[in-house]
């Protein structure tokens, strides 16, 4: 797909998002009051009496061996089938998906980007925070655990807390956030909550997390969720900048000049040769695309060139004049002899003769003419 098509079908996407937005009354933005506070500092403190829980080998441990050696997937094995398709609903890439085109339809019908940019800030939250921590801790799972009763911590595993758990929390849950009325609020918060503790008790029931991962990582991604109100500036800066960047590209398509930085950076290596300089778009004079333009032609030459098409015959004119159209192509040049270009030439005017003189015909003409003496 060329460039072209790509900044028309943007224009298009945009043409709808350039629109007046809902107003704040319908959009509810949340805000950092003291309830979300309190909640806030009451599931930090949850997450921190899990991690120092394990860290110290506790009851906890002990609890995830022995539901370990229960082994749920024996127990009922005919809700496995079920469960494996359950546990979807838990990981990044499906998820993020079913999400992202539901946040994409609201953007569209809200003419704003913020429901895309907020789910983007969320999911790099939850990379960076779940993921340095199981990187950090690097526990073993279930399946490859060692050693009995031990924590399994600092082993080279990822999987506390768990992935799947804060991801669903984290993913269905800011379908709730962004809830546009009070009502369409709760009733995705308890879509959510039903769905992340379904899938973290599902991952414990086919074994693959311990039951510690689990509360760990439903506490993760609740932090995540409640600390959002702290990012909604940035959320909206990015959503400024990205509307910038789209007028930037959107006047470089119309006018086809590059910007001044681009220009800065292009100009030694367009100008070693000499016949080429770049300008920013803003200083491009007669409409010269890209901001490049050629250096100015001496007067004789341009006197002599308008000379010469006055004379020349009109089909040869038009090819000469005639800019180069999609269907035209400028003449090639044989590869053994390399084309050199000159940013310019002065006409060689001819005075006198263009033979040099000769001495010996200068002579015989000279003697030719002299009368003869003596009869």
């Amino acid at each position: 797909m060329r460039t072209d098509q790509i900044l028309t079908r943007l224009e298009r996407v945009f043409a709808r998002l350039d629109r007046e937005p809902e107003r704040p009354a319908h959009l509810q933005t949340p805000q950092m009051s003291r309830h979300r506070v309190v909640l806030l500092g009451s599931t930090l403190a949850f997450y921190l009496a899990i991690v120092v829980a394990v860290l110290t080998t506790s009851w906890l441990v002990r609890l995830d061996w022995q539901i370990m050696f229960f082994r749920p997937y024996e127990q009922w094995p005919q809700l496995h089938a079920f469960l494996d398709y359950l546990v979807v609903l838990g990981q990044r890439g499906p998820t993020a998906v079913m999400v992202a085109a539901w946040l994409g339809w609201r953007s569209w019908r809200q003419h704003t980007l913020r429901p895309l940019i907020t789910l983007g800030v969320a999911l790099l939250l939850l990379n960076i925070t779940v993921g340095s921590v199981k990187l950090g801790l690097g526990r073993l799972g279930p399946h490859y655990a060692t050693e009995i009763g031990s924590a399994e911590l600092f082993a080279g595993g990822d999987i506390f807390p768990s992935g799947h758990t804060a991801n669903a929390v984290v993913t269905w849950g800011i379908l709730a956030y962004l809830a546009s009325t009070g009502v369409t609020r709760r009733v995705l918060s308890v879509v959510s909550a039903v769905v992340s503790l379904s899938v973290g008790a599902t991952t414990v029931y086919l074994g693959t997390h311990w039951v510690s991962d689990v509360l760990l990582g439903w506490s993760a991604g609740l932090l995540i969720l409640l600390a959002l109100p702290w990012f909604e500036p940035l959320i909206a800066r990015t959503e400024t900048y990205v509307f910038d960047v789209r007028e930037l590209l959107r006047r470089r398509a119309e006018t086809g000049r590059m910007p001044a930085p681009v220009v800065s950076v292009l100009t030694p290596l367009l100008s070693a040769g000499g016949k080429w300089q770049l300008r920013p778009a803003t200083e491009v004079a007669g409409g010269a695309v890209g901001g490049v333009v050629e250096e100015p032609v001496p007067q004789p030459v341009r006197d002599t060139v308008a000379a010469a098409t006055a004379t020349a015959p009109a089909s040869t004119t038009a090819t000469a004049t005639a800019p180069h159209s999609p269907t035209t192509r400028p003449a090639v040049h044989p590869a053994g002899r390399p084309h050199v270009i000159r940013s310019e030439r002065t006409p060689v005017t001819p005075v006198g003769s263009r033979r040099a003189a000769h001495t010996e015909r200068a002579a015989a003409r000279g003697a030719a003419a002299r009368p003869v003496a003596g009869g």
